[in-house]
């Protein structure tokens, strides 16, 4: 039998008396911004932009004309670097110190960390390597190279949603028969979907506003560190490596 979602008010009892059975829980999160402190594919675009139509994309999805498919397909029109000098760029890019021991403690509670993003798997796992980073699952979008060209592959779409290039939201309607809550961590618009999903949700930034939007309940937060301290009360601190 699918476990039921968890409602507002029982998750909020849990939650204040530090019992919520991190063990029960699908712990998912955003990338950009989120476990690194700005937006990389932002900065990818902009470092590697032969021509500045990138940004007519950035402003149409910004304004919702457009989704994150279309605009990812132009700007990435507008990109010419090799793998290996995009490979160069990302190896400088650090992640909060507080992912690697949110994932020690997930690990340990017999949790797989799921990243799960609206940008591209090649980006991530690099970052991650870089990073030392492992026993993470990652949910992308697929970049290939045809010499300077950068293509976009989108398998993880969803047609019937046209706000996203990879509909994270399904990433966590397919946990719920495996998972009895399911918590979201995330920054911006790419995360509507999927906090509507999730039954607890820790935003930051923009994300803070549209979940108020939404009337959905959120934890604020303003770097992992956060995070990991709340995860972190709900084991009562024991059992838990550092």
């Amino acid at each position: 039998m699918m476990p039921k979602k968890a409602d507002d008010q029982e998750l909020k009892l849990l939650l204040e008396a530090g019992n919520l059975d991190i063990s029960a829980c699908g712990v998912f999160f955003d990338f950009d911004n989120t476990i690194t402190s700005y937006d990389v594919l932002d900065e990818i675009i902009k470092r590697f932009a032969v021509d500045s139509e990138w940004e007519e994309f950035e402003k149409a999805w910004a304004e919702g004309k457009i989704g994150s498919r279309e605009c990812l397909k132009g700007q990435l029109k507008c990109l010419r670097a090799t793998k290996d000098e995009l490979i160069k760029y990302v190896s400088e890019v650090k992640v909060d110190p507080y992912f690697s021991k949110i994932i020690n403690l997930l690990v340990f509670a017999g949790i797989e960390p799921v990243l799960t993003s609206d940008s591209f798997t090649f980006v991530i796992n690099q970052i991650l390597r870089c990073n030392g980073i492992k026993g993470v699952k990652v949910y992308a979008n697929q970049l290939r190279f045809s010499g300077k060209n950068l293509i976009p592959v989108f398998p993880l779409s969803d047609p019937l949603c046209s706000k996203c290039a990879h509909c994270k939201r399904n990433r966590l309607s397919d946990s719920r028969s495996r998972s009895r809550f399911l918590v979201y961590v995330g920054d911006g618009r790419s995360d509507i979907c999927p906090a509507q999903a999730a039954d607890l949700v820790f935003a930051k930034d923009s994300l803070i506003r549209y979940c108020a939007d939404m009337n959905k309940p959120c934890v604020e937060f303003k770097d992992l560190s956060e995070v990991y301290n709340h995860l972190r009360r709900q084991t009562n601190g024991t059992n838990v490596k550092r």
